[in-house]
């Protein structure tokens, strides 16, 4: 049995303050991310503890190149800032571009973009939320559901490297 779910169930049997203590002290060592799977992964020693369903950029397939071509980056990075009044809920900074990304879009003339978080959904979805499940819809970050947000906001730390693959 995985190790975090049986210190929480020996948490939740301890009450509920011990259970939030155990989130805590949950270690996440890394992020990754599995475009063509839709999923992103919470590692801890290498081994999944969490995973979560996530939405990608509009134009999903590739490498992002440049700001505006709705493609979510592809590559290792770091979770580098925490934002808890973004536009959507909860956000986490991942640290695109990189220097081999500035150098690509240099080469090619191109502005790399920036502001790449994961996050949840839209402040202002409301009674739509139900309608982004399942859909490709950002400009490039990775999106979840907000209840996955709110858990992924108090596990991950930052400094947490994060790796997005194809």
């Amino acid at each position: 049995m995985n190790r975090l779910l049986i210190i929480l169930f020996a948490a939740v049997l301890s009450g509920p303050v011990q259970a939030v203590q155990a989130i805590q002290e949950t270690v996440v060592d890394e992020v990754l991310v599995k475009k063509s799977e839709r999923r992103m992964f919470l590692l801890q020693d290498g081994n999944p503890i969490r995973e979560y369903r996530i939405s990608l950029g509009r134009e999903p397939k590739g490498h992002k190149l440049s700001a505006g071509d709705n493609r979510t980056p592809e590559g290792r990075y770091k979770l580098y800032r925490r934002n808890p009044n973004s536009d959507f809920f909860l956000s986490i900074g991942i640290s695109y571009p990189n220097e081999q990304d500035q150098r690509l879009a240099e080469a090619w003339g191109l502005d790399p973009g920036g502001a790449i978080m994961i996050h949840g959904l839209p402040n202002d979805a409301g009674d739509l939320a139900f309608a982004y499940e399942g859909l490709d819809w950002t400009e490039g970050c990775i999106a979840v559901n907000n209840e996955d947000m709110q858990e992924i906001w108090e596990l991950v730390r930052i400094g947490t490297p994060i790796e997005i693959r194809p």
